[in-house]
């Protein structure tokens, strides 16, 4: 295209309109991008999950002009799997649109029905999981743990498995019971460790992580949230470790554990210094 030729994109609406307008240019087979051509859902798949996790983290950072950003990338994954089922016959960006809207309004019938809206969070969303059993039943997904996502990240997934099971009376009554079980799987673990395959070995961490997912439930803490926080704290505190060593005229691998563990307590000591003089 000559620079004076005008590309008729720049005609279409900006917003939605412009955005549907460019996935189907990009995927034109004749005058599209040859890397986006290739792509199938299979293959956009990962991209849309590494999307999801980028807003996450910038929600989690309060990086709010970040956050528009990321939003528009996730955005761009929808269009982009719209676009391919459209070419398929499947279904389109539209209908994509209108049927999340039909479920909401579904399972909103005390903000669009005439059911009351007096009443607890808890109990719209103990409402909300009802709609959302009755809704399974209708695709004959009967069983307790049907319909819950095998590509969810596998602690969110525990977590969800785990609360499907306890909504029909199997669960531990509290924290006290799931510790038990913990001190029962970190035992088999350390017996799998000394006498036992490496698959055997797997299959006992496993174990002890799903048990620990539950714990985080009885505690009503999030366990894919805290080990984000702990992931965020190990770096914070490693970087710190870093600049202490930098400032000795040192990097790590010219440091040994003993030095790096005196400069960690000493961060976390720091730490915990200003957060008692907050």
């Amino acid at each position: 295209m000559a620079e004076t030729d005008h590309d008729p994109i720049h005609d279409v609406p900006q917003g939605m309109p412009q955005l549907l307008a460019i996935l189907q240019r990009l995927r034109d087979p004749v005058t599209g991008c040859p890397w986006d051509i290739e792509q199938d859902f299979a293959s956009i798949a990962p991209y849309t999950i590494e999307e999801a996790h980028e807003v996450a983290d910038a929600i989690e950072r309060q990086a709010w002009d970040e956050l528009e950003s990321e939003l528009g990338d996730l955005l761009l994954q929808v269009v982009f799997h719209s676009q391919m089922a459209q070419e398929q016959g499947l279904f389109s960006f539209e209908s994509v649109a209108r049927r999340v809207s039909q479920k909401m309004i579904h399972r909103h019938p005390h903000v669009f029905g005439d059911e009351s809206r007096d009443k607890s969070a808890a109990q719209q969303t103990v409402d909300w999981e009802k709609i959302k059993a009755a809704e399974r039943a209708g695709k004959a997904e009967t069983r307790t743990l049907d319909g819950v996502a095998k590509a969810l990240p596998a602690l969110m997934r525990a977590v969800k498995l785990q609360n499907r099971a306890a909504r029909v009376g199997f669960d531990w009554p509290g924290a006290a019971e799931v510790l038990d079980k913990i001190h029962e799987e970190a035992g088999e673990l350390v017996e799998a460790r000394d006498s036992l395959t490496q698959a055997e070995v797997e299959e006992e961490f496993g174990d002890l992580l799903f048990v620990m997912a539950n714990l985080g439930r009885h505690l009503k803490v999030d366990p894919e949230v805290a080990l984000r926080a702990a992931n965020a704290k190990f770096t914070r505190r490693f970087n710190a470790v870093e600049d202490a060593l930098e400032a000795m005229g040192k990097r790590p691998t010219e440091s040994d554990l003993a030095e790096m563990d005196a400069l960690w307590d000493e961060v976390k000591r720091q730490e915990k210094s200003a957060r008692a003089a907050e």
